[in-house]
């Protein structure tokens, strides 16, 4: 591809999974080559994505969806999230079968920055990001991810002192292990008996211990599971509720949409309104929310309506 790339003030990535990390750094390291610099990295949730001011001349945005406010011709957009629209401006990466991780490693490629350790380790990366259940790596795929997801974004940033190539083979995914081994089947166990029914398609799956994507998993590959999507809920230490939804067939998306939200097709999710204030809540307003409402019977404009086609002497 052919991009006019100019220095970014700022270098700008989702913070909660291994795929904003991968395609953060790597675009960090392609604007030290490019430009000699060493560019800041921020790391944003796409709730307070929202209320970020997007004051800059130039940046790059990576694994985050496409926002009006990024449309400026010294902006770049690497992602693979669904979007309803494309930047007139800005210039836009955009491949919903690719993670964002690929797509900056594609970027970087083409600036000779490649090597067998990142070719696997975006391997991984497309693999748990993209949740594809069919690939051989798929378990172990879904071990690095949870890397970040279990040890925060920042800090397993400062643990591997930002270089990408050290995730592979690190010594804490024996703990992931031991932890998907031992606590995911019996979180699984406890989730299964506690399935909350918000419509007929979608069930609530509250989380004891273990992995929570896997135990999700598991359950949407379960006969005894009558639901096509299944969700889990969270609330942030004084912020919202988020709310994340599964499927195997594309139909979690349109639920996101409906609450403002948005994703992959089968892994998405969305903040709920402030109003909201703890998970009790949360099933109550996507109760209220998701279901549709009874029709209301047309009121008698008068008594004689009751006495149509009746002979009364």
């Amino acid at each position: 591809m052919s991009l006019d790339l100019q220095q970014p003030e700022v270098i700008i990535t989702h913070d909660a999974d291994l795929d904003g990390l991968t395609s953060g750094l790597l675009l960090v390291r392609l604007a030290k080559k490019l430009f000699d610099a060493n560019v800041p990295l921020q790391a944003w949730g796409y709730e307070g994505l929202t209320r970020r001011p997007m004051g800059e001349k130039t940046a790059w945005v990576c694994d985050l969806n496409f926002d009006k406010r990024m449309d400026k011709p010294g902006w770049l957009i690497v992602d693979h999230h669904e979007t309803p629209a494309a930047p007139e401006n800005a210039q836009f990466i955009h491949d919903t079968s690719k993670s964002a991780g690929t797509l900056c490693y594609e970027l970087c490629q083409e600036h000779e920055i490649a090597s067998p350790e990142l070719d696997r380790l975006m391997h991984l990366n497309d693999v748990a990001d993209l949740y594809r259940e069919d690939d051989p790596d798929f378990t172990l795929a879904t071990d690095y991810a949870q890397l970040v997801k279990s040890y925060g974004f920042w800090n397993f940033k400062a643990v591997i002192d930002d270089r990408i190539e050290a995730i592979l083979d690190h010594p804490l995914l024996a703990i992931i292990e031991a932890k998907r081994k031992i606590e995911t089947p019996i979180g699984r166990d406890w989730s299964k008996k506690k399935v909350e029914a918000i419509t007929p398609d979608l069930g609530y799956v509250p989380i004891s211990v273990g992995n929570i994507n896997a135990i999700v998993h598991d359950l949407l590959l379960d006969d005894d599971i009558p639901y096509k999507v299944l969700m889990t809920a969270f609330k942030k230490a004084k912020g919202p509720v988020l709310v994340s939804f599964r499927s195997r067939n594309g139909e979690a998306l349109p639920i996101a949409r409906k609450l403002q939200g948005g994703g992959h097709p089968n892994a998405c999710g969305a903040t709920l309104p402030g109003s909201v204030r703890n998970v009790g809540e949360a099933l109550g307003h996507l109760k209220h929310t998701l279901n549709p409402k009874p029709k209301k019977e047309a009121p008698l404009n008068n008594l004689e309506s009751l006495f149509d086609g009746i002979d009364v002497e």
